[in-house]
């Protein structure tokens, strides 16, 4: 199952040497509508963030590493930019850090959506240019969301969701192939 385009979206935004993110909320509205989780906490959403660095977005989703140009993807422009710093990284050796990646622990087979997802590579690769994390709300949130007896309940239709932002080409596979 996947999630339709057009949802709103959150990116931590890295341009040139500036080290940022994006972020969309995806199912917002759903979200507000719920009221099982009244009792529990009002979520403001479900976050999917990317990273922009040298003039170009990078995500993480059930197809792998993919890029695009900054708010390029079909969730549209972000929900929230934030700034996590400045990076002497160069492009050059972030896109070998990011093909060893890729190569490793993001797999597109790898992703979770609650454990391994777009958040923790946003939050790893913020961590590698910055020394900064993005915050624990956003990385927070699935362990939260699964406490709930609500959340345990829906684990398995949710565990079968996998997320692919469209819009981006995949990294390091011959011609774009996922």
């Amino acid at each position: 199952m996947a999630l339709s385009p057009g949802l709103p979206s959150f990116a931590y935004a890295l341009a040139g040497h500036l080290s940022s993110y994006h972020h969309h909320c995806t199912l917002r509205s759903t979200l507000q509508d719920l009221s099982l989780f009244d009792s529990w906490k009002q979520l403001e959403g479900i976050w999917h963030t990317s990273i922009v660095v040298h003039k170009d977005e990078f995500f993480f989703g059930s197809g792998g590493i993919s890029s695009c140009p900054p708010g390029g993807t079909l969730l549209g422009p972000p929900d929230s930019v934030v700034d996590v710093g400045s990076t002497e990284v160069t492009e050059e050796i972030f896109l070998e850090y990011l093909s060893s990646l890729g190569e490793s622990q993001f797999r597109g087979e790898a992703y979770n959506l609650f454990e391994h997802n777009c958040n923790t590579f946003s939050n790893e690769v913020a961590q590698f240019l910055t020394g900064r994390k993005i915050p624990s709300y956003i990385t927070d949130l699935p362990s939260e969301v699964l406490s709930t007896p609500f959340g345990q309940a829906l684990r398995p239709l949710l565990d079968s969701i996998q997320i692919q932002p469209p819009g981006g080409s995949t990294m390091g596979r011959p011609n774009g192939q996922s």
